[in-house]
């Protein structure tokens, strides 16, 4: 039987992970191991500092591992401590907000937990859907209200393919965004990351005794090139699906490279 870890960056509690559960459950032995609690925006960022523990949890009558730690983290020990084995897929979703970008692939736990996966060659995929507010991003999501059957439904089709065909050479990992519309009409497209989707702000203010704290903001960008993921996701209403891969080396002529040297 083929075995799947599932993962997050929203907690082990949140209902897009029993959602991502429900998309693959019906494809092998399902595994649980997730951060305990909201982990969003750390990337692929490891604990090496401190003691990591794994707690038994219940999501939604399911067995799950609860991992006080990173995504990463919950990636790691889920195949070196729980599994003690390589799993066939690794799923890491759904998120609770689009994960479009190099801006958020870059720093998103989602992704980041997809590409610890995909450095032991496993095929692994990242799912996320789009939120309109943006606050709803970082809140408690064990009682998020979302419609997921489009994204179930969709991850169920992709997940039922790799684990029978893997993923094409040279990619390593799919990063699957969905919509807030979606149907099962709406139109795939298979695109490249944006270059950006934040307006990077920083908003300075004051504490009580009148010394500076700062919040890093920015305002979301809702149209990009044709073909990438921004436009097909935020103008278009598409369904969006980018192949990535963990190899970041610029495809250049290292020659130009000598010329800086």
């Amino acid at each position: 039987m083929k075995k799947i870890l599932l993962t997050n960056d929203d907690g082990v509690y949140s209902t897009g992970l029993k959602a991502a559960y429900d998309s693959v459950s019906d494809l092998g032995e399902i595994i649980v191991v997730a951060p305990s609690t909201q982990k969003s925006g750390v990337g692929r960022g490891i604990s090496i500092f401190e003691p990591l523990r794994i707690s038994r949890a219940s999501m939604n009558g399911i067995k799950a591992y609860s991992v006080g730690g990173t995504p990463t983290d919950a990636v790691i020990l889920g195949i070196f401590a729980v599994l003690k084995e390589k799993p066939d897929l690794v799923l890491s979703g759904f998120n609770v907000g689009e994960n479009i970008s190099t801006d958020t692939v870059t720093t998103s736990g989602t992704i980041g937990a997809a590409l610890e996966a995909a450095s032991y060659g496993i095929p692994s995929i990242a799912a996320s859907i789009q939120v309109i507010d943006e606050g709803d991003k970082f809140d408690d999501h064990r009682e998020y209200t979302y419609d997921f059957e489009v994204g179930i439904k969709f991850v169920n089709r992709i997940a039922r393919n790799v684990l029978r065909r893997g993923l094409p050479d040279g990619v390593d990992l799919l990063n699957i965004n969905i919509p807030r519309h979606a149907t099962m009409d709406t139109e795939i497209e298979i695109t490249r990351l944006a270059k950006k989707i934040f307006i990077t702000g920083v908003e300075e203010r004051h504490d009580p005794r009148g010394r500076p704290y700062y919040w890093i903001n920015g305002e979301l960008i809702r149209d990009a090139e044709e073909g990438t993921d921004v436009r097909a996701v935020m103008k278009k209403g598409h369904i969006s699906i980018t192949p990535l891969s963990l190899d970041s080396t610029a495809r250049v002529d290292f020659k130009e490279i000598d010329a800086l040297l």
